[in-house]
């Protein structure tokens, strides 16, 4: 098990970037929580399978539809466990 720590910018509010996040991370059985930040970006924590993991770490880079995502900063830790699902925060 793995984790890591995502910064999303570009046009990521508004755009169901956190919704649809939530919908690919139960698929690929990832626990964690998205959340707005006050500068318009996503933060996304998230925990699972490294390869899982991944493929998450690819969507992120393209987001939904509607969204335009301009850059992604990756913080790559152990496990901590603390999830039980994928919450939107």
């Amino acid at each position: 098990m793995r984790r890591f720590v995502v910064k999303v910018t570009g046009q990521v509010q508004g755009v169901f970037y956190r919704h649809t996040a939530r919908l690919h991370a139960e698929k690929l059985g990832i626990t964690g929580f998205a959340r707005n930040e006050a500068d318009d970006s996503v933060a996304i924590v998230a925990e699972g399978e490294e390869e899982a993991l991944n493929q998450f770490l690819e969507w992120c880079r393209r987001g939904p539809p509607l969204a335009r995502v301009d850059e992604i900063k990756t913080e790559w830790r152990e496990a901590t466990g603390e999830h039980k699902g994928f919450e939107i925060l």
